[in-house]
């Protein structure tokens, strides 16, 4: 598990760290290029340079390599986005009122002139995708994501890749109902127990759900991260891999909060209240490659009968609470066992209670690359499809 508390930010930022981190960024742009002048284009290599440390350095970069992580055809990247109707359009009141709220996304300064034109755009692309795509339906916490696309892309080639997003990465969060947003959620803490069962016995114990990462999962971190850079930097991870991947992240998140986690009451309210706010200096290089490790460690083909029953797991029986006398706080009971588990760990390497393998950085940049090719199905959907036949979920994590 990760200890130590970095500063917060995606670089090196002094002294000789500075030196070289210019002379990996000079690289890895020089990289960038050749594989989009390769023909045809090397997008396995791009995958690998969204993945590993900085992302894709700016979003001069990103406006041409976004669409060929996505494989938008080049000719729907050059179509001009056709006129919005928006009178007795069904979504559009919902979508204003979500636009109108969105202030604080957009650059600090901004003048409100150019930020209004922006809001403006944002609505027609919304409404333009939904348009074209019967299909999907609008939910709140969709316009987060696409004001990003927006603010990096411009209005073209955003309606262009979030119409192509929208109809793979994000599809299971446009249907209908939240069936399949509840069961994306439902990998979070079979996730968490592969790695330390005690804060999963300890979120167990104190009942907080999964409900605190919703807007998490469903906004690609956008609503709930302030500086734009960091959001950018976790879309160019995203972009390139699994559509499963913001479910490991949000578990690397918890996880790396295991102390501030066992320091909470084991109170649904309390636990529920620290998670729900995102501290904004997290490491975030190494939470990215944490979750790849996590991704490849434990993939969601191993996780899937554990999601599709894990709703059911908040009423089980722990031995530790057994044991512990009706007078007895659980948080106690559970912060005395990972003590005892601790010294176990010193006394005896050999007994860790999780060990992750770390696969060596280039293998797993390969790996997480080749697997984000998949991105035909909706995200449950291609995690459950040899299962579903066998197992019906019970999803019911919003009563």
């Amino acid at each position: 598990m990760i200890k130590s508390r970095g500063s917060g930010a995606s670089t090196p930022v002094n002294g000789k760290q500075v030196t070289d981190w210019d002379t990996r960024r000079k690289r890895k742009t020089a990289d960038i290029t050749q594989a989009l002048s390769a023909s045809p284009v090397d997008v396995a290599a791009l995958r690998r340079m969204a993945i590993s440390e900085g992302g894709l350095l700016t979003d001069e970069i990103r406006r041409q390599v976004w669409p060929q992580l996505l494989n938008v055809p080049p000719n729907l990247l050059d179509q001009e986005p056709e006129t919005v109707e928006r009178e007795n359009n069904k979504d559009y009141n919902q979508v204003l009122l979500d636009v109108q709220r969105s202030l604080r996304r957009f650059p600090p300064g901004m003048p409100d002139e150019q930020r209004e034109g922006l809001q403006e755009e944002l609505i027609d692309i919304i409404l333009r995708v939904l348009k074209r795509n019967p299909q999907l339906h609008y939910y709140q916490g969709y316009h987060d994501i696409v004001v990003t696309f927006l603010l990096v892309l411009g209005e073209r080639l955003a309606t262009a890749l979030v119409e192509k997003l929208s109809t793979h990465h994000l599809r299971d969060f446009m249907d209908p109902t939240m069936d399949n947003t509840k069961h994306i959620l439902n990998y979070l803490m079979p996730i968490i127990d592969r790695v330390n069962p005690e804060v999963h016995d300890f979120m167990q114990q104190a009942e907080v759900g999964t409900v605190f990462a919703l807007s998490w999962l469903i906004t690609w971190f956008g609503h709930v991260l302030s500086d734009f850079r960091h959001v950018v930097r976790l879309y160019d991870f995203f972009l390139a891999c699994h559509p499963l991947m913001p479910i490991y992240f949000a578990a690397v998140i918890v996880l790396y909060r295991e102390e501030e986690v066992f320091d909470c009451e084991c109170d649904m309210a309390m636990v529920h209240h620290l998670l729900s706010q995102i501290p904004q200096d997290l490491p975030y290089e190494t939470l990215i490659s944490r979750a790849g490790d996590l991704f490849v460690q434990f993939p969601p083909s191993e996780l899937a009968r554990e999601a599709v029953s894990h709703d059911n797991m908040a009423s089980s029986t722990f031995k530790d609470f057994d044991l512990a006398s009706t007078q007895q706080r659980p948080d106690s009971v559970l912060r005395r066992r990972r003590r005892q588990k601790q010294a176990a760990l010193e006394s005896s390497a050999a007994k860790s209670v999780v060990a992750v393998a770390q696969p060596s950085a280039a293998r797993r940049f390969v790996r997480l690359a080749v697997m984000g090719l998949t991105v035909a199905l909706g995200a449950a959907a291609l995690a459950v499809v040899n299962t579903a036949l066998e197992w019906a979920p019970k999803l019911d994590l919003f009563p």
